[in-house]
C-alpha cells in the first residue's frame, strides 16, 4: 500500500477536506480523468483498489496517473479505553481530497475503454466522482 517513507510528526492534526480544491483540479497528463464531486479522506487501500481496477480494465494498455497520495496518518484509540490520556496510535494512511480534485488520469487507450475504466474505479472510492475529458485548446 502507499505510505510515506518518513514523516516529521507521527500524529498529525486534522487537515480538512472542506472547500474546493485550488491545486490539482485540471487534467494535466492524460486525456480522461476522475474528478471528486465531494471532499473526503481516501485510504491507501481504496486508492490501491481503484488502481487495480483501472489497470485490469485497460488490459495494462496506455498509461495511468495517480494524482493523490496518502500523506496523512489517521489515528485510532484502542477499544474500551477511557476518554483522555492523549491521542491514539496511527492506524492507517489517508489522502485528503477536496471537491474538484482530479484523482486519476488515463491516456493512450480508446475513449470508451478509458471512460468505462474510470467509471468502474469510482465504485471503489467512498465519494461521488465524475469522469471528465481534457478540454481541447
Amino acid at each position: 500500500m502507499l505510505q510515506p517513507k518518513r514523516v516529521k510528526y507521527r500524529r498529525p492534526h486534522g487537515l480538512s477536506y472542506e472547500g474546493i480544491a485550488t491545486k490539482g483540479n485540471f487534467i494535466a497528463f492524460g486525456t480522461w480523468g476522475l474528478q471528486a464531486e465531494e471532499g473526503a479522506y481516501i485510504t491507501d487501500h481504496q486508492i490501491e483498489a481503484a488502481r487495480i481496477v483501472l489497470s485490469r480494465y485497460t488490459d495494462r494498455a496506455g498509461q495511468i496517473w495517480i494524482r493523490i497520495y496518502p500523506h496523512m496518518a489517521k489515528t485510532k484509540k484502542p477499544a474500551e479505553v477511557r476518554m483522555g490520556s492523549g491521542k491514539g496510535n496511527p492506524e492507517g494512511w489517508v489522502a485528503v481530497v477536496k471537491k474538484g480534485k482530479i484523482l486519476f488520469e488515463i491516456g493512450g487507450v480508446a475513449d470508451e475503454i478509458a471512460k468505462e475504466a474510470l467509471h468502474q474505479a469510482c465504485f471503489k472510492l467512498p465519494i461521488k466522482c465524475k469522469v471528465i475529458k481534457k478540454e481541447e485548446k
